[in-house]
């Protein structure tokens, strides 16, 4: 275990409102937790976020004379997204551990005192705090994912199982991370769906880790954000890459996880399905590539799809009728509310 306890926490920034980032940024600051970095990256911000960066590190950094100063740094570097941030702030940051925070949530005081406890304690590199989620009016929504009633050590394996069953949560903003464990390892940029990639490439090398019961990371659903948009008519090509990722999960899974094969399946099954069900219909045609190899996909694995015992009745439905029929289903689907 990495005697050092160092942290550093990296909030990449990119055009967010002051009160926001300022919320944030204070949120870190106030850490009971003393042996603390504080990494703020601007990708290239035009609305004036990055001079806000640098008013809020004088403000709180080590340059003020008062109180108890934090190490606060500021990286301004060209648009390159929210992986090009991250990754810039791990090749800035000196922490033993790392953490992030999204620069419109907010943590809780013990939001690393917590988590650096749990891993001395269960002798891990690596801890998951909680979460809640809260809307754009301050109200409290359904838990995404639902926090063990007490602390719980899980395996790499079962959290891998735990992702391919849409149950794990695999944000890197609600852990603390030995940075050994990023050797060799980079958020891939221009991609969405990023910390679900670079967390199955991880858990092979992650034994154990803790997971804790305190909700102590809120996310702020703000419209407009990479993962968190309103706008129902545009067609993310988030939904690409959770089908390319369930891929890469699929092959992880032969190699180092074959009890999990079925589980896998259901997981490519799903990712697919969601792709379909929020393609726009206009684009559903013979010149998209993507679109007819997830067609393709699916037709050639009706059996396995058919006999897969994580899918439930309603899943296999909508995945055979838009394999034999896609345009005519998402157009009966747009009057039809939610899957299972």
């Amino acid at each position: 275990m990495n005697a050092d306890r160092s942290v550093s926490i990296i909030i990449p920034v990119y055009n967010i409102e002051r009160d926001l980032l300022t919320r944030c940024v204070e949120s870190v600051v106030s850490q009971d937790y003393k042996n603390l970095e504080i990494i703020l990256v601007d990708d290239g911000s035009t609305d004036g976020s990055g001079k806000v960066c640098d008013e809020l590190a004088f403000i709180y950094g080590k340059n003020e004379a008062v109180g108890d100063p934090r190490d606060i740094k500021v990286i301004h570097k060209p648009n390159g997204g929210s992986s090009s941030a991250r990754n810039a702030g791990i090749e800035a940051s000196t922490g033993a551990y790392i953490g992030f925070v999204d620069c419109d949530d907010y943590v809780d005081t013990g939001f690393v005192s917590l988590m650096i406890s749990a891993i001395e304690r269960f002798d891990v590199p690596m801890a998951q705090i909680s979460r809640d989620e809260i809307d754009a009016d301050g109200r409290r929504l359904p838990d995404v994912c639902i926090p063990p009633k007490t602390e719980k050590v899980v395996t790499g394996e079962e959290q891998m199982r735990e992702l391919l069953m849409h149950r794990g949560d695999c944000s890197f903003c609600t852990r603390l991370t030995d940075r050994r464990l990023f050797d060799g390892l980079k958020f891939p940029e221009g991609k969405l769906n990023e910390d679900f990639l670079l967390m199955i490439r991880m858990l092979p090398s992650v034994e154990k880790y803790v997971i804790l019961p305190d909700q102590a990371y809120h996310v702020y659903y703000r419209i407009g954000s990479n993962s968190r948009s309103g706008d129902k008519e545009v067609f993310r090509t988030v939904f690409m890459d959770i089908v390319d990722n369930s891929d890469t999960a699929m092959k992880l899974v032969e190699e180092r996880y074959p009890a999990l094969k079925e589980e896998a399946a259901r997981f490519a099954f799903r990712q697919r399905l969601d792709y379909l069900l929020h393609i726009p219909v206009g684009m559903m045609n013979k010149d998209n590539e993507f679109y007819r190899n997830v067609v393709k996909y699916l037709r050639k694995n009706t059996g396995s799809m058919i006999c897969n015992r994580y899918l439930t009745g309603k899943n296999k439905l909508y995945l055979l009728l838009l394999s034999v029929a896609p345009k005519q289903v998402r157009q009966i689907h747009k009057k039809i509310r939610g899957i299972d």
